[in-house]
């Protein structure tokens, strides 16, 4: 990667705790004769939330049913399209889906259906958020412009004293901000940082890839169901607004329980030397949260998402092993006195989420700290 950032994590921590849980994890996966990547469990996940998501569109064309019957698989076709994104897309973009990178390439590439873009996740997720976890300015994962206030070190406005309360509205609009905005704005701004990966194709042919998908991806949602469906065009978009709405709220909900939350912190560079206290794998755990780790349908149907210290520290590594090596993570933390954070459950992660936004809604002027 090529950036303009500025992060040095200090160098003053000792390296045993990596080394030892790196030697740990390594030996798990070796004593149980395993692969890092994908097994059959993540292929047999990959043919459900494919079902789900692909099946309620084709039963819209094929079935006769009154409208609201087909609001619901409208729902479905939403839940499918996150199920999609959290177990398929988010494991082949990170290369940990299989051993295979035309795999990892063909199953990373479901982002341009999701309505996204593969050069903007990789530079987005892949580098920025994983490399500068919660580092205000320079995660993007914290920036939701000025509406919403996600770390005390973001400019507060009056309304934000609100967002506890509108935030959820916004957040199912997540993914149609990726289809519509968000993709052409972020390409040319990367492309202006000449922020780049391994591989990664050159500014014409990147534009020139992000037209033609977004082409293709309206014309599969929008024109062929106008098309084929013969309906008035508003009906076509409600149907397209509920299943994105409803992959927007819980892909967004997922993605802050891990790290706009209280118990993460939001460390920002010193400015004599723009350096972290902590090297890179202890900040991860100061700023990364799981939560509802028990609970064996939020495992699987979030994609392991909810193993976050787990996929921080190793994102190379598939998700459907991060119950097993998050004991070892756990027990290795608790030896160096490291903090392991998490919540029990998922409510408790949302309540926490939801008054952390209502503490970051209070003006800094009037604030104890």
């Amino acid at each position: 990667m090529q950036s303009k950032q500025k992060v040095i994590f200090s160098r003053k921590d000792s390296q045993e705790f990596f080394k030892i849980l790196n030697k740990r994890v390594n030996n798990y996966f070796k004593k149980n004769q395993l692969l890092k990547t994908g097994n059959w469990k993540i292929y047999l996940k990959s043919i459900i939330m494919f079902s789900l998501w692909i099946v309620p569109y084709i039963l819209i064309f094929s079935i006769e049913a009154n409208q609201w019957f087909k609001l619901l698989l409208c729902i479905c076709t939403g839940i499918g399209m996150a199920g999609v994104g959290m177990n398929i897309m988010h494991d082949g973009n990170h290369g940990s889906f299989s051993k295979f990178s035309f795999i990892n390439k063909i199953m990373g590439g479901t982002i341009y259906f999701l309505a996204g873009n593969v050069f903007n996740w990789k530079i987005k997720h892949n580098y920025l958020h994983h490399s500068f976890t919660n580092i205000h300015g320079h995660d993007k994962d914290l920036e939701a412009g000025v509406i919403l206030r996600f770390s005390k070190h973001a400019k507060w406005k009056p309304f934000h004293k609100f967002q506890h309360y509108y935030s959820l509205f916004l957040y199912g609009l997540l993914t149609i901000k990726w289809a519509v905005f968000s993709d052409f704005l972020e390409m040319s701004n990367f492309l202006k940082r000449k922020l780049s990966y391994k591989n990664s194709k050159g500014p014409f042919l990147q534009w020139a890839g992000l037209i033609i998908t977004k082409t293709i991806y309206f014309s599969i949602w929008l024109i062929i169901p106008l098309l084929v469906l013969k309906i008035s065009w508003w009906k076509v978009l409600i149907g397209f607004f509920i299943m994105h709405y409803t992959a927007g709220i819980i892909l967004s909900l997922i993605f802050q329980l891990a790290h706009v939350i209280e118990k993460a912190d939001m460390p920002i560079p010193k400015n004599e030397d723009s350096s972290i206290n902590n090297s890179w794998v202890i900040h991860q755990l100061h700023t990364t949260v799981n939560f509802s780790t028990k609970n064996k349908f939020i495992s699987w149907f979030t994609g392991g998402l909810n193993h976050q210290i787990e996929h921080h520290i190793f994102p190379n590594i598939s998700h459907v092993h991060y119950e097993k090596i998050s004991k070892i993570v756990k027990r290795t933390t608790k030896e160096f006195k490291l903090p392991y954070k998490e919540y029990a459950s998922i409510k408790d992660a949302v309540f926490s989420h939801f008054k952390f936004l209502k503490q970051m809604g209070i003006n800094p002027r009037y604030k104890i700290t």
